[in-house]
């Protein structure tokens, strides 16, 4: 079967996307191989309409099964490959044929094999302090990173706690300039790697570092960097990117450089919030279906 437009992953941006195209009455294919970073998330807290906020995979479900009801076929899979005919090759070795392709594969995030940081993701451990600096207020949080980025977001999370604490996780260097700024914030710095974060159903009590020590903490952050874009497919494909790998769109239409290829969502160089991969998603099907029609 042709399809009229395959989505390459079924995070936000791609269900957005595939609500929408199904709501045109496209034929279309959602594959998503279950590995995206919002199957982390246990509560996104700033989307309007969730006061108690909201986890990733409860999104997630309520969209798959909201694309299904507009007739969105799904595929659980990884896609290996995409030529430059449409012919969209999964790792099970099928061959799908579609008119156009939107990629939606987000962003591989670098998290450390710390115990208990995966049960606490988006309850009491966050990644984004624009998206949840609110939740430290008067909390004693921690941010567990790596050298200049782990001491960068400690600096910018004294906008919404006093009392700050950098475990400069693995002890990557950081400037002079930097650790006086560090000092100057009155920000506490440990060179301890972060065996444990000890919790009570996602709710942070304390960090165990090495040596056994045991801090006693309400909130934390994360801050590796090095987060990996998946844009490996478009890119092979001729999509220009970033140095950093990010898809490169018409900021209207969200359409990549190749005629009839389209990317939304964190594979795209934008903010990251969850909102933006849905408008992403819902601009970029609009104009999938322009295209489609031959109205563009």
């Amino acid at each position: 079967m042709s399809y009229d437009c395959v989505i390459i992953g079924g995070g936000i941006a791609g269900l957005q996307a595939g609500i929408m195209l199904g709501r045109y009455q496209h034929r279309v294919l959602l594959i998503d191989s279950g590995k995206g970073r919002s199957n982390l998330c246990r509560k996104y807290n700033n989307i309007i309409g969730f006061p108690d906020g909201v986890s990733g995979p409860e999104l997630r479900h309520a969209g798959v099964k909201q694309a299904r009801s507009f007739g969105v076929e799904t595929l659980e899979s990884k896609v290996v490959d995409v030529h430059s005919n449409f012919i969209i090759e999964t790792a099970e070795g099928k061959s799908i044929d579609t008119q156009t392709v939107l990629f939606a594969t987000g962003i591989e995030e670098n998290f450390p094999p710390i115990l208990g940081m995966k049960e606490c993701l988006g309850l009491s451990i966050y990644v984004c302090p624009d998206c949840d600096g609110y939740e430290i207020i008067g909390q004693k949080t921690a941010v567990i990173g790596s050298g200049e980025t782990g001491a960068g977001l400690a600096i910018a999370l004294k906008d919404w706690s006093e009392e700050i604490i950098f475990f400069n996780h693995g002890g990557a260097p950081v400037s002079l300039e930097m650790q006086g700024e560090l000092r100057e914030r009155r920000i506490l710095v440990q060179q301890t790697e972060v065996d444990r974060f000890v919790h009570n159903g996602g709710l942070l009590e304390a960090i165990e570092t090495a040596g056994d020590h045991r801090w006693d903490i309400d909130k934390a952050f994360l801050a590796f960097g090095g987060n990996r874009v998946q844009s490996d497919l478009a890119v092979k494909l001729g999509a220009e990117a970033t140095d950093k790998g990010h898809l490169l769109v018409n900021p209207r239409t969200k359409m990549t450089n190749i005629d009839g290829i389209w990317a939304a969502g964190d594979v795209v160089d934008h903010t990251q919030f969850v909102t933006t991969a849905m408008g992403e998603g819902a601009q970029a099907s609009v104009w999938i279906h322009k295209w489609l029609k031959g109205t563009r």
